[in-house]
């Protein structure tokens, strides 16, 4: 037996948390790290002990080893348990933990470095008869080979690198012409992911499934598998809803592949002697066949997903391993009856990012948080938190659990809808719009779902009405100047005009006062609409409409009115007061600037140099993606006001463009 009684969590966020629970349950102290970004994080406050170990930026903190060390031997911890992401797939501190005299709450370092290269891992399985998806994972790596294997492999096919995961360094090439671009954007965001441009090469499997496994191993010779998660809702191939068991494991034929695919997990992890929680991640196509895609060496984010189907605490099933206990449960028939007869569980990631702008990561600050009943939220928020550029997008989960998976479903829709999340833009409304897609609904999702519903998922949550964005600005000024606009009357006999920008449309609406809480808002376009107040708090207004009652939570920040209705976030402002600007004019002014905060990674443009529409200008990473910034016209390059390296707010001024006057323009370089 390996005994400890402290363990520290080198992780930050909802995981950090949601380690901690089990741990102090199972009598453990714990002990947490944090950046400066993080100093009044919530996992840093409900910990035993906290140390801080950097500056915001991963490199400086959650990367560095030597800082995680020193806490650990500072704190008195005998454990260390990684959580996802940052070190936890890292074989060289996993072995230096062991080298510390401390406990790693994971898999051998051996283990880690033989599933951490997607190309050795490759090799590794085909040795042990695991089916593979066909492809090139070999020397040499110069483009005119991969141009060659490519052609062999055949198109539609994946450029990933080989190390790391998350969906970086990964591109889909449809045609050889797209070949060049794609392997240098991969080789640029894997070198700066995971410091290695080294790239791999497999045939796209046309519309599958992406099905994983869950397995465990322990130091007494027993591995098993929990069943499978369907993770096949993704956008950049990273996941977004994750469900077990999966829709098309159904029926006799359903049960017969899940123990197919569990018994080749099995194998998986036998090969290369496992030992902790794992995920084997396979691709599922049409026909029922299955390949082996890579493993992961962790937790998973989604073990909430097999944790509701299978009653168990995974977190407890690492710390009784890591000690040197046998599994809870290696019966493994026991397992899959408790899973197949489990009902249903679905589990959605909360990300801080603009479903209609690609995804584009958001920061700022949270003004409100409120997460609904019902269901199981993940998450490290409160009101007035500041949600980082440095880390990932993810900033909660929420999992439901059913006797069906309709019944599921339909919970998770219900809470996120309920669910207030005020201040930066989240995928919280287009959540709840994949899960009412009949695709979805009717278990048919594949990975090509984001991609061919997009419009429909976008266009499932409309901006607010501009009578009812009307009367929420009205009643949030109202409350501003101290009146309480449900008792109190417009002062004048005549109509209030009011201009207002919804989601950054301008609109009027002028809005009549019919006594006490009745007002009736008459547009631009000659509709009306009578409405009531029937409730005005500081955060909600409840307001009958001729379409019916609303319920709108709301939030102040600066100038603008955060207003969500139906889990829909809608930005309001109030123009009717503002003082007039030029910002209109500035759409087209050739002034590129920050969608986000961020680091600039890559400069491919020069002062002076003519660019064409569409030319590559710079690259930022945030969020742990790259973000590739264009010409919006032909134009010549002016001022650049950053280098390599620095890092950005949001809105700063990047560079100038002057637009071009001759057609002489040509292409950026890359």
């Amino acid at each position: 037996m390996k005994a400890f009684d402290t363990i520290l969590i080198a992780n930050r966020g909802e995981i950090a948390l949601r380690i901690l629970r089990t741990a102090r349950r199972m009598g453990y102290r714990v002990i947490a790290v944090y950046s400066d970004a993080d100093a009044e994080a919530p996992h840093v406050r409900m910990a035993d002990q906290a140390v801080r170990i950097g500056a915001p930026a991963p490199r400086d903190s959650y990367l560095n080893m030597a800082a995680i060390l020193a806490a650990a031997a500072q704190s008195g911890a005998g454990a260390i348990h990684p959580g996802y992401g940052f070190l936890a797939e890292n074989a060289e501190f996993a072995q230096a933990v062991l080298d510390a005299s401390l406990v790693w709450i994971g898999p051998s370092p051996q283990a880690i470095e033989a599933m951490g290269d997607k190309a050795r891992a490759r090799q590794r399985m085909q040795a042990a008869g695991v089916p593979c998806i066909p492809g090139y994972d070999a020397d040499p790596q110069d483009d005119a080979t991969l141009r060659i294997q490519a052609e062999r492999i055949g198109y539609p096919l994946m450029v990933k690198a080989t190390a790391g995961g998350g969906g970086r360094g990964m591109r889909l090439v449809e045609s050889a012409a797209q070949l060049d671009a794609a392997l240098l954007a991969a080789r640029s965001e894997a070198l700066g992911a995971f410091g290695s441009d080294r790239l791999m090469l497999e045939r796209a499997i046309q519309h599958p499934r992406h099905v994983e496994i869950q397995v465990f191993a322990d130091d007494h010779g027993h591995v098993v598998h929990l069943g499978e998660r369907d993770c096949s809702v993704q956008r950049r191939h990273q996941k977004l809803i994750e469900e077990a068991p999966s829709p098309a494991l159904t029926g006799t034929e359903g049960a017969a592949l899940r123990r197919a695919m569990g018994a080749m997990a099995v194998a998986a992890a036998r090969a290369i002697d496992y030992r902790g929680a794992g995920t084997i991640e396979c691709m599922l196509d049409a026909r029922g066949e299955f390949h082996f895609m890579e493993m992961n060496t962790r937790l998973q984010v989604e073990h909430p997903v097999t944790e509701a189907q299978t009653g168990y605490d995974l977190v407890e099933w690492q710390l009784r391993v890591a000690r040197g206990e046998p599994l809870p449960e290696t019966d493994q028939q026991a397992i899959l009856q408790r899973f197949e007869s489990g009902g249903h569980a679905i589990e959605v990631r909360l990300c801080a990012e603009d479903p209609a702008q690609s995804f584009l990561p958001q920061s700022g600050r949270l003004l409100a948080w409120r997460a609904a009943d019902g269901v199981r939220v993940e998450h490290a928020l409160q009101s007035g938190q500041e949600v980082a550029p440095f880390y990932d997008a993810m900033i909660a989960k929420f999992i439901a659990h059913g006797p069906d998976r309709d019944s599921a479903r339909r919970q998770l829709a219900t809470a996120l809808r309920d669910s207030t999340v005020l201040g930066i833009r989240t995928n919280q409304a287009w959540l709840a719009a994949c899960l009412a897609h009949p695709v979805f609904a009717n278990g048919q999702a594949d990975t090509g779902f984001v991609a061919a519903c997009m419009p429909a998922l976008l266009a499932a949550n409309p901006p607010m009405p501009v009578d009812l964005a009307a009367m929420v600005l009205y009643a949030v000024r109202a409350q501003g100047q101290g009146q309480d606009p449900k008792r109190v009357a417009l002062p004048l006999p005549w109509p209030l005009p009011m201009q207002l920008s919804i989601d950054g449309e301008v609109c009027r609406a002028d809005i009549t006062s019919l006594g006490a809480d009745r007002y009736r808002v008459a547009q631009a376009d000659g509709r009306r609409s009578d409405m009531r107040l029937r409730d005005c708090s500081t955060d909600r207004l409840i307001i009958d409409t001729d379409q019916g009652c609303e319920t709108v939570r709301w939030a102040q920040g600066s100038a603008r009115v955060f207003a969500c209705r139906n889990g829909s976030q809608s930005l309001l402002c109030d123009l009717s007061l503002a003082p007039r600007s030029n910002a209109g004019t500035q759409a087209h002014s050739g002034q590129v600037r920050a969608p986000m905060a961020g680091r600039i990674v890559a400069l491919h443009v020069t002062a002076g140099q003519p660019v064409r529409k569409g030319a590559p200008l710079l690259v930022l990473e945030a969020m742990k993606m790259e973000h590739q910034s264009v010409a919006p016209m032909d134009a010549v390059v002016g001022t650049i006001g950053v280098t390599v390296g620095a890092q950005v707010v949001a809105g700063a001024l990047l560079l100038e463009l002057t637009a071009a006057t001759t057609p002489s323009a040509t292409p950026g370089a890359d």
